[in-house]
């Protein structure tokens, strides 16, 4: 892992301003399809890197599984970003973005709801592991 603190700290920001930008312009209370692909065009203009629907690789006891799991974005390969549009945010998706996170193993990860008034305030949260830690500034 090459990267830095402030690295992941300014992807965050620009991620968290396209998801803004995204919510500025259509607005909340649509299905969590609709942002994602509104999301993938804003990460493209601004020219960020992603991965979307990453099939994320499951290793249990030294044996490589098939699974289902799949990020919503994979940004930079550095941070991992689910997205939702749902009325009340649930603690399992916290649970879900950091086993993401550590399944990649990446140490920042991005839950952004578009399902509220505000995105920049109620909209989303930045969750670290303990690979974050481990970084230089």
């Amino acid at each position: 892992m090459n990267f830095t603190k402030s690295f992941l700290k300014d992807l965050v920001y620009q991620v968290n301003g396209a998801a803004i930008e995204v919510h500025k312009s259509i607005g909340p209370g649509l299905l969590e399809d609709v942002y994602h692909q509104c999301l993938k065009k804003e990460l493209e203009i601004r020219q960020i890197n992603f991965s979307s629907e990453l099939i994320i690789p499951l290793k249990y006891k030294g044996f490589e599984l098939q699974s289902k799991l799949r990020c919503d974005l994979f940004v930079e390969n550095a941070l991992v970003v689910e997205l939702k549009s749902v009325n009340e945010v649930n603690p399992i998706f916290d649970a879900q973005l950091l086993t993401y996170m550590n399944l990649l193993n990446v140490p920042i990860g991005l839950l952004i709801n578009f399902n509220v008034k505000n995105i920049f305030f109620e909209g989303q949260k930045t969750l670290v592991n303990k690979l974050y830690s481990q970084l230089k500034d």
